[in-house]
């Protein structure tokens, strides 16, 4: 089975490094770096980076296969289901950003205009910075249960100014468009699973129970005590969840 992975902000293809190499060669992967964070692309909504997606698979020549997608990118995996669902056989949804309930009063500063902007720049910048240090990776990796490898590559990103673009332009995008997301959500007929941290503090659980309730015979995973970055603090138990999913 194929199975399309879709980052989530900031992100890059390189987040699922840990999930590809769990999956080992029971599964052909795909993985793209979505516009807007590769670099040359500029960032887009849920039909441009659904373009995007469809592209790859295409260039893969891989008619039909599970989606899996992680915050923002669990938004475009459901959208791809509605809106493409001969091309998907299934979601995986981790951590997602797929409704309002998703949403918390930080996403909407981080949106607004000026401060928005000035508010996105200095937290990335300054998180990027403070993951130059070693001491920082490692209390960070032993609080998150992430690699401290992990966070060395990413820190490097947030200082760069298009990522801040990037960033808030996301943002603003997943507050225009949500609410014609969910008026989808009751469209999708493909089997998902709904992967959800209990500590999570971006994207808070409730989003996730309501999100079983919109999408039609949707299922919850509740980890226990995993936070928002599950592809990163637990990839081994992620790719068993993918490769479950990929035999229903």
């Amino acid at each position: 089975m194929a199975v399309l992975l879709l980052h989530g902000q900031p992100g890059s293809a390189r987040d699922w490094d840990a999930v590809v190499a769990a999956l080992g060669d029971r599964a052909r992967p795909v993985v793209i770096t979505r516009p807007g964070w590769d670099g040359i692309t500029p960032p887009t909504d849920l039909e441009g980076n659904a373009q995007a997606a469809i592209r790859a698979l295409d260039l893969a020549r891989v008619q039909r296969a599970l989606v899996v997608g992680h915050s923002l990118g669990g938004a475009l995996a459901a959208w791809l289901a509605a809106t493409r669902p001969e091309r998907v056989a299934g979601l995986v949804l981790v951590s997602p950003s797929a409704n309002r309930d998703a949403l918390v009063p930080v996403d909407h500063l981080l949106a607004g205009p000026v401060i928005g902007e000035a508010l996105s720049a200095a937290s990335l910048a300054l998180a990027g910075s403070a993951l130059a240090l070693s001491g920082v990776r490692r209390l960070l990796g032993h609080e998150l249960g992430v690699k401290p490898s992990y966070l060395r590559s990413s820190g490097p990103m947030l200082t760069r100014p298009r990522t801040w673009r990037s960033f808030v332009s996301e943002q603003r995008m997943l507050i225009r468009e949500l609410p014609a997301l969910e008026a989808r959500l009751g469209d999708i007929r493909v089997p998902t699973t709904v992967v959800a941290g209990t500590a999570d503090r971006i994207v808070p659980i409730r989003s996730a129970r309501r999100l079983i309730e919109q999408i039609p015979g949707a299922r919850l995973l509740a980890l226990p005590g995993a936070h928002h970055l599950v592809h990163q603090q637990r990839p081994d138990e992620l790719a068993r969840i993918i490769l479950t999913a990929a035999e229903d």
